[in-house]
């Protein structure tokens, strides 16, 4: 017989940590109107993995991180109309708060440019992110407006909908 041994509470991993990473400098310079280089550079120096204002930030995958941000610059203009048009028509991209756009923001670059990842663990971990920062209707847009773009960006989805887990 054998005994079954409880599983460890699964951390963030480092693209994990990247991820949140990446969706919090996106943020950064949305409203705070800073640079990509400098964000970046802020991040790399004084963020990932260290310890700032009392609050450790995991170790990341720092160039996850540069990929996934420099790549959102790069291809905004293609992304928020994606977007967008995934939206329904009474909730543009610009009434979405800050936060929300850098999580779509994020999540539509993966799955638009790192066809390496499965839209799965992509769509999965920016539902996670959007339960750290929300609680209410959030985490289900998350999940349905990254579902949409993967259907018009590689012509596949998930398949299902992910339930919320209060």
């Amino acid at each position: 017989m054998s005994e079954e041994t409880p599983r460890p509470i699964r951390q963030a991993n480092k693209r994990g940590a990247a991820r949140l990473a990446a969706v919090q400098a996106l943020y950064q310079m949305d409203v705070g109107g800073t640079g990509l280089v400098e964000t970046v550079a802020e991040y790399e120096s004084f963020r990932l993995g260290r310890e700032l204002d009392g609050d450790t930030y995991r170790e990341a995958d720092a160039a996850w991180f540069r990929d996934i941000v420099s790549g959102v610059v790069r291809a905004q203009k293609s992304i928020d109309p994606l977007i967008h048009s995934s939206l329904t028509a009474d909730w543009p991209l610009s009434r979405l708060d800050a936060t929300l756009r850098a999580i779509l923001r994020a999540g539509s670059y993966e799955v638009i440019e790192r066809k390496d990842v499965p839209v799965a663990v992509i769509v999965t971990e920016y539902v996670d992110i959007a339960k750290a920062f929300y609680s209410e209707d959030e985490p289900r847009l998350v999940n349905a407006v990254l579902d949409r773009v993967s259907r018009r960006a590689r012509g596949e989805g998930r398949g299902r909908e992910i339930e919320t887990r209060d």
